[in-house]
């Protein structure tokens, strides 16, 4: 009985040991010296000076805003796409061979998909030329540098999270519900919406919320396609580290970002539970 007690207790010590290590311990690291001065002495003014400036209000507001922007185009984009998958390509094996395409990606570097997007999106890349070309526009458009610029970056890059995951859920539902609410006189919209979205939220909400937390955090699709001229929050997190070396204001400022995203995460999990089905 004790070998078996004690084989658990190897399983389960090696994880929590990694999680404390390289987890807990850096987190808590952080949120220390955040709370100190250059002096060593226990001080609020980290704080004080993120909440009394402007300036880091406005990057806050732009860094939630782009993703918050890019979790809702992702979700528009990625449930139809997802559903079809699921739905209406008859073959596994086709419908791998999409699956397979759509994860390719995220075995590349954020940085080499960044540098692809600058050659696309340049005042003489394929974008540009397609616009001009169909006649939508009589001038190459500014899009790198722009806001627009680091929205379509953040779509490309977190758009296969919303398709597995809800792919996941509409996967595991019985099509039969669907059916047996056209049996009594649901037209195919109305099964939908009443029986295949709501049984989906959740793996909807999962997705929202990767998207969401992995768009705030950014820091590699915002840097090169914004080229310098828009600042995100996790941009202003690098310069303190690396550049400033003023780890206590560096600490305040990941804290900041961490605790405002979590209350979003939990407002988000709370709106999702009151809108799911029984």
């Amino acid at each position: 009985m004790k070998r078996p007690l004690l084989s658990v207790g190897l399983l389960l010590g090696a994880p929590c040991i990694f999680f404390v290590a390289f987890f807990l311990a850096p987190m808590l690291v952080v949120a220390l010296s955040s709370f100190t001065g250059t002096g060593g002495s226990v001080t609020l003014a980290n704080y004080e000076r993120i909440l009394l400036d402007r300036y880091h209000w406005d990057v806050l507001i732009l860094t939630f805003k782009l993703a918050l922007l890019t979790t809702v185009i992702c979700i528009f984009l990625g449930y139809p796409l997802a559903y079809y998958l699921v739905r209406n390509v008859g073959s596994r094996t086709l419908r791998r061979a999409f699956i397979v395409l759509l994860i390719l990606p995220l075995f590349t570097s954020n940085i080499v998909r960044s540098f692809g997007w600058i050659v696309l999106l340049g005042r003489k890349g394929l974008v540009n030329d397609s616009l001009l070309s169909l006649g939508i526009s009589d001038a190459p458009m500014r899009l790198l540098g722009t806001e627009t610029g680091i929205l379509i970056g953040l779509v490309y890059v977190h758009l296969p999270f919303i398709v597995l995951t809800v792919g996941n859920a509409i996967g595991k539902l019985d099509g039969s519900l669907e059916n047996a609410a056209q049996d009594l006189g649901a037209s195919k919209a109305a099964a939908f919406w009443t029986v295949t979205f709501p049984l989906c939220l959740p793996g909807l909400l999962a997705g929202a919320i990767m998207v969401f937390t992995l768009s705030v955090s950014a820091y590699v699709t915002p840097a090169l396609l914004g080229g310098g001229k828009i600042t995100m929050f996790s941009m202003l997190i690098f310069q303190q580290y690396s550049t400033v070396f003023d780890f206590h204001y560096g600490g305040a400022l990941s804290c900041t970002l961490l605790v405002l995203t979590l209350i979003m995460v939990a407002a988000a999990n709370r709106i999702g539970a009151t809108g799911r089905p029984a």
